[in-house]
């Protein structure tokens, strides 16, 4: 997996792809920061997965390269960033690294900088991640929970999110994103590119500002659910592996988001009550996650909330992985699972 690299700053090495679907202000926020902060030339890929909002025509008019997928073809994410991948490179065949972003994210300043003298350093990366941050994490507490959730431990990783500086090579090595995915993709390529001997790293850099606009519960419920899909889908394909993917992580869900509640209340009549202490194991946990969450200097209070919502989140988890599974049985085409509400764009 050895290469040649080039000095950092040139910047022909580079591409940017952006996905979005009815992202309204928040794409035209994402697009400016890429315009004002990459040098001319460096080419920026919008690909828009059925938009009503008017997005590919703003793209268009701010001088990036706009696709439109075919929407008769299921449509995933992994699917929009393929595409925009393929177009970089097949249009732009000297670039060596593609920044992916989401289409509600900005980009913060010196990331590309920071990221791209890390992957120059060590060619046996294939992927350079740094903190995702909430744009508006007072809006919602289901805004800081994902904030909060963005703050991973620095160094080697297993996985990466939407948002990350990639190599070239290593993704085609591995053939992109997996397009049947309608969540947990970027995860579910990352263990394919660590079995072939690529590494991912998080650097201690501020990367992107994310607008979550997570204001109701039911959508911390929806996106939850969505991570159950994503957990059961990656332990189906990689569950056989050494590292057993996500399996720990799919049981624990079961046990804690049916297990225990249906044997908690089906036995409380044989044992006269004692079935109940059962449920003692959801404070234990919660405690578990506070004293993890303030290892990275999380305020109490906050460190609580996480841990809260971390055990709560083990039901809709449940029932992500049971879709997931019932979409399978029944061999249906699953769709997205959608928690965000789209924004309009303001007239000029």
């Amino acid at each position: 997996m050895s290469e040649t690299v080039n000095p950092v700053g040139e910047i022909s090495q580079i591409g940017v792809v952006a996905i979005g679907r009815n992202e309204g202000e928040r794409l035209v926020r994402c697009l400016k920061s890429l315009l004002a902060q990459l040098p001319a030339g460096m080419p920026i890929v919008y690909v828009d997965s059925g938009s009503t909002d008017g997005s590919v025509a703003m793209a268009r008019s701010s001088g990036v390269h706009a696709i439109e997928l075919d929407m008769s073809v299921p449509f995933t994410m992994a699917r929009g960033r393929n595409t925009g991948f393929r177009y970089l490179t097949d249009h732009f065949p000297q670039i060596e690294y593609v920044q992916f972003i989401d289409g509600d994210c900005e980009l913060l300043p010196g990331w590309i900088d920071k990221a791209l003298a890390v992957l120059k350093r060590n060619p046996q990366l294939a992927i350079v991640c740094g903190r995702r941050r909430e744009r508006f994490p007072e809006a919602s507490i289901y805004n800081r929970l994902a904030d909060m959730e963005w703050n991973t431990p620095i160094g080697e990783a297993t996985a990466c999110g939407g948002d990350a500086l990639m190599r070239v090579n290593a993704i085609r090595e591995v053939n992109g994103y997996n397009e049947a995915l309608i969540a947990g993709e970027e995860p579910e390529m990352c263990v394919r590119l660590r079995q072939q001997g690529w590494k991912i790293e998080r650097i201690d850099a501020d990367m992107t500002l994310h607008d979550a606009a997570m204001l109701k519960f039911s959508q911390w419920w929806k996106r939850t659910v969505r991570g159950g899909w994503a957990m059961a889908a990656g332990a189906a394909l990689h569950g056989a592996s050494p590292e057993r993917y996500r399996v720990k992580e799919t049981w624990s869900r079961w046990i804690w988001g049916l297990i225990v509640p249906v044997l908690t209340l089906g036995l409380v009549w044989p044992t006269s009550g004692l079935s109940l202490l059962l449920l003692l194991g959801y404070p234990a946990q919660m405690a578990k996650v506070y004293h993890y969450r303030r290892k990275f200097n999380d305020p109490p209070t906050h460190a609580w909330l996480y841990a809260c919502f971390c055990v709560l989140g083990k039901f809709p988890e449940m029932l992500g992985q049971a879709k997931y599974w019932l979409t399978r049985w029944r061999g249906q085409q699953a769709t997205l699972i959608e928690y965000k509400a789209p924004t309009a764009l303001r007239s000029p």
